[in-house]
């Protein structure tokens, strides 16, 4: 049984939109079996994206109900699945294994996890999880490379994901953790992880969370973009892009799943570049380089002293532009016809991705 639970569950994940796909070596299984327990897989590989009562879900599990409540709630705990209120009482839902179920593995991951999820991004290299359309992520650019005769959207500011929140709280980075335990670690901060929350004190009781104010979040945003590190988040409008939270990564290729996809496997649609391209003003660029090495997806080159932009390979971030001594380098908005609709929510970009990917999404909601 414990094997077949396993296998269960990892095709409900993979009928998500996020996508879970298998592998020859099954190592997605044994991914699953650091994380669940035979009891928690089981109960996982028969919910829903949507909330709902435990009774139902015991009911579909074969499982009692008062042992079925017991361990969905220790399932919440532990970062397996959601919990909500509806009509007076608990009611659950699953979530995708990225972004979701991952995630909220910071406080147990250990070099045994560690080495499973390399072992996983190796062997998948990608695949429906950072190859389907829509991406999981944006970038968004640095505020500070856009001109301020240009229109930006308020899901374009990062500063106005912060402003708009209530609570703020900073993580570790799940992915330079991972890295580090694994032996590869890079020189980039950690602790930069930004979540954010309509509600006062949302983060006071989150393990892996620590609650810092706006002026901290604001800070940790600076330092990241001093520090050369991309900013992304989740890739449709609604700011409340991490089931009721909003969240800014702030990345590199080097950790980052997502874009290592990008730099170690040629995935370029692995994150979605913003609306917004690079563009240098030769006659000031002075060919120093400075902003050479700052560009983590090989954008930028620089023949006869003079600074050249891959427009296939930029990705708008504007870290560039942000240490350009003589102010050569801008970012400037594409054209309409040069960019992709954003979603306006995560339940338009599920239904999108489950369009590209040809899976019935009604079998799991």
């Amino acid at each position: 049984m414990p094997e077949d639970v396993y296998r269960d569950l990892a095709q409900r994940l993979d009928a998500i939109p996020n996508g879970f796909p298998a592998t020859e070596s099954g190592v997605e299984l044994r991914l699953l079996k650091k994380i669940f327990s035979p009891e928690e897989a089981h109960l996982a590989s028969v919910m829903r994206l949507t909330h709902e009562p435990a009774a139902d879900i015991a009911a579909r599990a074969g499982v009692d109900l008062r042992a079925a409540r017991r361990t969905l709630k220790q399932m919440v705990r532990r970062g397996q699945i959601l919990a909500g209120r509806g009509k007076g009482q608990l009611t659950f839902a699953l979530w995708p294994f990225i972004v979701g179920i991952y995630e909220e593995q910071l406080p147990r991951m250990d070099k045994e996890m560690a080495e499973l999820v390399e072992q996983y991004l190796q062997e998948t290299q990608g695949s429906v999880i950072f190859r389907t359309a829509p991406a999981v992520h944006r970038v968004i650019p640095v505020e500070e490379a856009v001109p301020i005769d240009i229109e930006v959207y308020p899901y374009e500011r990062a500063s106005e994901l912060i402003d708009n929140a209530k609570a703020w709280g900073v993580r570790d980075c799940l992915c330079r953790v991972q890295r580090r335990l694994v032996g590869e670690p890079c020189d980039h901060p950690v602790e930069n992880c930004l979540l954010f929350a309509p509600v006062e004190g949302a983060f006071a009781a989150d393990e892996a969370t620590r609650a810092i104010t706006r002026e901290e979040a604001l800070r940790i945003l600076r330092e990241a973009r001093e520090a050369g590190l991309v900013h992304t988040t989740g890739n449709y409008q609604d700011r409340r892009t991490y089931y009721g939270r909003t969240y800014i990564c702030n990345c590199c290729t080097c950790s980052c799943g997502i874009l290592r996809s990008v730099a170690e496997f040629g995935v370029r649609t692995a994150v979605a570049h913003s609306d917004f391209r690079a563009n240098v003003d030769e006659e000031l660029c002075i060919g120093c380089g400075t902003c050479l090495d700052r560009c983590q997806f090989g954008a930028l080159s620089g023949p006869d002293d003079v600074c050249l932009v891959n427009r296939d390979r930029c990705m708008g971030c504007g870290l560039c532009v942000s240490v350009c001594p003589v102010e050569a380098l801008s970012l400037h908005r594409l054209p309409a016809e040069e960019t992709l609709p954003l979603p306006a929510t995560r339940d338009e970009w599920m239904a999108q991705r489950a369009e590209a990917r040809g899976i019935e999404i009604e079998a799991v909601l």
